[in-house]
C-alpha cells in the first residue's frame, strides 16, 4: 500500500531523515515512536506530499504503486482528497463551519453522500452537537472532530500525528478502538506517530524512528480482536 525507498530529507543542508526504506501493508495499524525532533512529523508530511523529499534519482514514496514525486500539485491534491485521511496535532478544524460541516467536508469534496458525517460525530462522542462551532469546544473535543473528519470518507491511508495527545485516557482508548474498527472495516493502512506507549500498544506493530532509520520495537502487540 505504502512503500518508502531510500527516503531522505534535509533542511538548509542539515539532514533530518536519512535513507529510510520500509513497506506498510493495507489493513495494518503501525505506530511510530522516537525522540522529539527526530523527524516523525516530517515523515508524515513527506508521505502525504505536503513536503518534498530530497532528490535521489528514484521514487522515494509510493502510494498504491504511484510515485508521489511523479504527481503535479493538482494530482497530488486529488490523491490526498480521495485516498488519505489526516489527523494533525494542530487540528485544522475550520472555525467558520459547524461540527457537522467540518466532518462532512471530505465527503463533499469527493462527491459522496453526507449522512456518515453525523454517524462519525456520534462515534467520537459528539452526537447531538452537529450545529456547534469549534470555538465552543475544548481542545480534546476539537481533536475528536478532526479524527471523525479524517475517517469519514473511508480513506485507504490514515496518517495520525499524536491523535490522542489532547484526550483523556478513557476517550483516547475509545478513539483508538475506533481507528481499529475503521482499519478492519475498510482495509485502511494507518500510520500513527505517538509518544504514548499505551497508544502504541494498540497497534499491530511499533517502529522506532532514530537517526539510523526505522527499527522494529522490541515488543509488538497484535491488533485487538
Amino acid at each position: 500500500m505504502l512503500e518508502l525507498r531510500n527516503l531522505s530529507k534535509s533542511y538548509g543542508g542539515k539532514p533530518v531523515l536519512g535513507h529510510l526504506s520500509h513497506r506498510f501493508e493495507a489493513g495494518e495499524f503501525v505506530a511510530i515512536m522516537g525522540d522529539s525532533g527526530v523527524g516523525k512529523s516530517t515523515l508524515l508530511n513527506l508521505i502525504a506530499g505536503l513536503d518534498h523529499p530530497d532528490a535521489n534519482g528514484e521514487a522515494p514514496i509510493l502510494v498504491d504503486g504511484i510515485a508521489m514525486s511523479s504527481l503535479d500539485d493538482d494530482a497530488a491534491t486529488r490523491l490526498r482528497r480521495k485516498r488519505m485521511g489526516f489527523i494533525f496535532q494542530a487540528f485544522h478544524v475550520l472555525p467558520h463551519l459547524n461540527l457537522l460541516q467540518n466532518v462532512a467536508l471530505p465527503l463533499l469534496l469527493n462527491g459522496l453522500p453526507q449522512q456518515r458525517a453525523a454517524e462519525m460525530l456520534a462515534a467520537v462522542g459528539l452526537g447531538g452537537r452537529e450545529n456547534d462551532y469549534p470555538q465552543q469546544l475544548s481542545g480534546g473535543e476539537m481533536q475528536r472532530v478532526a479524527i471523525a473528519r479524517a475517517l469519514v470518507h473511508r480513506p485507504a491511508l490514515v496518517l495520525a500525528d499524536e491523535p490522542t495527545g489532547n484526550l483523556d485516557p478513557d476517550t483516547a482508548h475509545q478513539v483508538l478502538l475506533l481507528l481499529q474498527q475503521e482499519i478492519r472495516a475498510n482495509g485502511a493502512c494507518t500510520i500513527m506517530v505517538t509518544h504514548s506507549a499505551s497508544a502504541a500498544a494498540m497497534a499491530d506493530r511499533t517502529l522506532i524512528l532514530t537517526r539510523d532509520g526505522l527499527q522494529t520495537a522490541p515488543s509488538v502487540k497484535p491488533l485487538a480482536q
